[in-house]
């Protein structure tokens, strides 16, 4: 999607009622979140990239959470963390009752799928984009993720 059509597409959530608009083409998915600042967020098939696009002036509340979101950065065990692409809800195995994808000690090749993020009442599965041992689950099942927040630590 081009640069022109992505502006177009926030001044129109800006100006309307609107708050969240989703639109998927064949190159990916873009969704616009209005609220203090818009997100942007584009979804290739297999790498996520997210661009911050403010609307009105307001630098004050957008430095607090970066600032909150250090101390939280500094806690990430050492190792390769997997995060998530996505905000939603975690899920370590497919349906309540089934076995996790993975365990703590278990060994990974890339692509293997780890957990599943339920974002809007689709289920995404979130693949190994390394491979090794798992080190760590960081989440537990029915938490809710945010973009970028580690999920596993893998070495």
């Amino acid at each position: 999607m081009d640069l022109r059509k992505l502006k177009t597409l926030i001044d129109l959530v800006s100006e309307s009622n609107v708050s969240e608009l989703e639109i998927t083409e064949a190159e990916g998915k873009v969704r616009i979140v209005k609220g203090g600042g818009a997100m942007v967020q584009g979804y290739a098939p297999m790498m996520p990239m997210q661009q911050a696009m403010p609307m009105a002036a307001a630098p004050a509340p957008a430095a607090a959470p970066a600032a909150a979101a250090e101390p939280a950065a500094a806690a990430v065990p050492a190792g390769h963390s997997v995060k998530s692409p996505m905000v939603g809800t975690f899920y370590r195995a497919s349906s309540p009752g089934a076995t996790p994808f993975v365990e703590v000690g278990s060994t990974v090749k890339e692509g293997d799928t780890l957990c599943i993020v339920e974002a809007m009442k689709i289920l995404n599965e979130i693949e190994a984009d390394k491979a090794g041992t798992v080190k760590q689950i960081l989440c537990e099942n029915g938490d809710a993720v945010e973009f970028g927040q580690p999920l596993f630590i893998i070495e």
